[in-house]
């Protein structure tokens, strides 16, 4: 079943029916002031951290998800209807209303009718600024005048910890004031006597400010207490101011707080009236005062919208394609990176899931996720792989968590020994060279940064460390140590227990090594590298290979998981794709464990984790068996690693199952099938049921995942091929065999390279010829330098046997 489309002009998600399977969201603002709304209005907003800086509130894991939020209520005063300009809260018959939602970059604008009248109601946050836009467009489309009321309504939160407002109630509830301002601002604040004291030594007993107003009609009254506008039995669907048609002019005092603006509306036939909401952060009778003066009008509102989408459209630019499959087209050209873009900013801090459960860039998804946004945004890519190198310790390990507002390198204090993962400071090997090639800035590897604790190293110094990190920690087999978890955080090995997928990953930070320090004229440093790779490899295939594919892991006491005759968890996806995406497996194995994965893992929801599921196996070892079959990590497929099962087959020159793999698990092609995945159809979702569920393809927790990253980074880098290198540009596409042609532009180091591929003898890898602005070429690597600022580059493919190899450093 269809609920919408993709409008990729405009850049917007357009949802057609407001009864989405769940709510389907976008994001708004920025990591200063960021927030959530759905295609019915629900959400959330927060001041940098979604757990320490919630100002509007949200209700986790209710029915609807998404409730409350940025509401307008609106009231026929002649015969005292009351409905919603977005579906919900109100949910008016179906028959009767229709809704659009339009999700476009950092807003969202949701246009209603209901008996004649119709509504639009836009939200964003404007760019650099700690308040957000709501504006509201009425529209009288019968033959009568019309006499209506609108009433604003939010909730905010007593407290801005989460922990404090939702669960410490018997604090909570007794410190919220609300208030009318002389310059009519609602003014909401808590811990009002503290407002003067200065800045105090615990954060949670500052003051947290928030105003409110309202601009194009005169003010008919407010609210400020909830439970005067909801009324003691009344709920978001029947509020009871609404519904007795005015305000009560109600000051919060203790208790809860909410925010709801009354205007009195008469609109003849065919007339239209806008009325425009500022919300923000600070006192309203200084900072909201000024913010007011500065933008509240109409006018200043569409020209702060049209800046935002400028400054978002911009960032979609690098990369855009024309592909014979439009699914994939959506993907690449808004969505992918849009996606990718949102979760580089928030990580998983807040969504309708996180909770502020993780309040910072966790640390191996953070450095993950640069992968996805490398391109779009270099510099601020650059920035945010400086502040993650700086939670390195000078040991090599890291921190789990890094607080950009928080964060003091060089002075943070030492985690034990047990609470290191094997695998954080390994993804630098992905995400430092991606940025080194995508800016050619050389030099980035002799920067010297601070480690967390103590210290300082070059950036190559820092990737050294970390190789040692994971050598001077092996097991018995001398394979490195799982310690408190590799990448997989139900894998409980015991400290001294084995991951043969951690030694998948020191051998291509080894291999990235060596060919840094080639690059940097460091050849004893090349040279320590590929021994250490001569005797990874002898130790890798001495333990790790079990006739048909790779083992899982080696536990402290001897026990091999992943093998032919383990009844549970035998075949594990990650040891498969990244002995190929290491180049530790042979040909012969690389080319038998993917057939592998094809015929045990593979599903038309996504490639699984593991299988069979775990149902028997002891949870001090696995604690997956705590999920149900076929969720998450128990033989659920885990879309963070989908991109990883394209690339190897990528490596492998397989391209038509490639494209099988990214289309089973990219959202734009269940478009068409949304009751099947349930989610949003435009982002990607952290975990898909498998068949080992009794509802296999249902997709959760969506956006903020490292499904993102990864899925746009094999589609643009591994099936489209484009990888940026020191020296310039490499087009080697891994394509369907089917497809005839396809073309690509891509912005690249200040350039614009307009790539056009023909595959007339349909192989998937292969690049035969190659032409640039007129000229013939020799390979495939664009060379960096080319005079001018637009370049025509004609690709042929028809070389299979240039069709498998690694793609390193990119």
């Amino acid at each position: 079943m269809r609920y919408g489309y993709f409008d990729d002009q405009a850049r917007e998600y357009v949802i057609t029916r407001p009864d989405t399977p769940a709510s389907w969201s976008n994001y708004l603002g920025s990591t200063e002031y960021g927030a959530l709304i759905t295609n019915n209005a629900g959400g959330y907003s927060f001041l940098k951290s979604g757990a320490k800086g919630r100002l509007l509130r949200l209700r986790f894991n209710s029915v609807p998800m998404d409730q409350p939020g940025r509401y307008f209520y609106i009231r026929d005063r002649e015969d005292g209807d009351v409905w919603s300009a977005s579906w919900q809260p109100v949910g008016k018959p179906l028959e009767e209303y229709d809704s659009v939602c339009r999700h476009g970059t950092a807003y969202s604008v949701i246009t209603s009718k209901y008996r004649g009248i119709e509504s639009e109601s836009t939200y964003f946050v404007p760019l650099g600024q700690h308040f957000e836009y709501w504006r509201l467009k009425l529209t009288n489309h019968s033959d009568a005048p019309r006499n209506l009321s609108v009433f604003t309504y939010c909730e905010f939160t007593n407290q801005w910890d989460t922990f404090q407002d939702q669960v410490n109630l018997q604090y909570s509830l007794f410190i919220i004031k609300g208030e009318l301002t002389a310059d009519r601002l609602l003014r909401v604040v808590y811990h009002d006597n503290l407002s003067q004291s200065g800045k105090p030594a615990d954060p949670n007993d500052q003051a947290g400010k928030v105003w409110m107003g309202l601009a194009g009609a005169e003010l008919a009254g407010f609210d400020t207490s909830r439970e005067t506008f909801l009324g003691t039995y009344g709920s978001y669907q029947s509020p009871r101011v609404p519904l007795a048609g005015q305000c009560g002019n109600s000051l919060a005092y203790g208790d809860n707080a909410c925010g709801s603006l009354q205007a009195d509306l008469t609109l003849a036939p065919g007339e239209s009236r806008e009325l425009l909401v500022l919300l923000g952060v600070g006192e309203a009778r200084e900072e909201g005062a000024r913010v007011w003066q500065e933008f509240g009008t109409l006018e200043r509102a569409e020209a702060e919208l049209k800046r935002l989408k400028d400054f978002w459209h911009s960032r979609l630019e690098s990369l855009s394609v024309q592909t014979p499959d439009e699914a994939f087209n959506h993907t690449i050209n808004v969505w992918g990176l849009y996606n990718a873009l949102v979760t580089n900013a928030w990580s998983r801090s807040a969504s309708l899931v996180y909770n502020g459960e993780r309040d910072g860039l966790g640390f191996r998804d953070s450095v993950q996720d640069i992968l996805g946004v490398v391109s779009a945004i270099p510099d601020e890519a650059g920035a945010r792989l400086e502040l993650m190198l700086t939670g390195q310790f000078a040991n090599g390990g890291a921190l789990p968590i890094v607080q950009p507002f928080d964060h003091h390198p060089g002075a943070e204090p030492p985690i034990a020994e047990e609470e290191f993962r094997s695998d954080d400071c390994l993804w630098f090997f992905n995400a430092v060279p991606a940025y080194v090639n995508e800016t050619g800035n050389l030099a980035f590897y002799h920067k010297e940064l601070p480690y967390a604790d103590q210290g300082s190293a070059s950036v190559f110094g820092h990737l050294k460390q970390a190789l040692l990190f994971n050598l001077t920690r092996t097991g018995a087999h001398g394979l490195p140590c799982g310690l408190l978890a590799d990448w997989n955080d139900c894998l409980r090995l015991g400290f001294h227990g084995e991951s043969v997928f951690v030694a998948f990953q020191v051998r291509y930070g080894l291999l990235v090594y060596a060919e840094i320090a080639k690059s940097l004229g460091e050849l004893d440093e090349k040279r320590w590298a590929e021994e250490q790779i001569i005797a990874l490899d002898e130790r890798i295939q001495a333990h790790a290979w079990d006739a048909d594919w790779f083992i899982w892991a080696i536990t402290e006491d001897g026990i091999v998981y992943g093998t032919r005759d383990y009844p549970e968890g035998k075949l594990y996806f990650n040891t498969q794709v990244w002995a190929v995406i290491s180049g530790a497996a042979t040909p012969g194995q690389a080319e038998g464990c993917m057939q592998a994965v094809h015929d045990q893992l593979a599903t038309p929801w996504g490639l699984m984790l593991c299988a069979p599921a775990f149902e028997h196996t002891p949870v001090d070892v696995m604690r997956a068996v705590v999920f149900n079959p076929g969720i998450k990590e128990n033989a659920g497929i885990f879309n963070h690693t989908q991109g990883w099962g394209v690339m190897a087959e990528c490596l492998l020159g397989h391209g038509d199952r490639a494209f099988e793999y990214y289309s089973a698990a990219m959202p734009a092609a269940w478009n068409d099938r949304a009751e099947i995945r349930l989610c949003e159809p435009y982002v990607q979702g952290q975990t898909t049921y498998s068949r080992f569920s009794p509802r296999p393809g249902n997709t959760r927790t969506t956006w903020l995942t490292g499904a993102a990253a990864w899925s746009y980074f094999s589609a643009t880098r591994y099936i489209l091929g484009l990888r940026a290198e020191l020296n310039g540009l490499r087009v080697d596409p891994c394509v369907p065999s089917g497809w005839d042609e396809f073309s690509v532009t891509r912005k690249f180091r200040g350039k614009t390279y307009r790539i056009h591929v023909q595959n007339p003898e349909h192989v998937c890898r292969g690049v035969s010829r190659m032409v640039v602005d007129g000229q013939e070429m020799e390979g495939s690597l664009v060379p960096a330098g080319l005079e001018g600022d637009d370049h025509q580059v004609e690709v042929w493919l028809g070389n299979p046997a240039a069709g498998q190899g690694a793609f390193l450093l990119g």
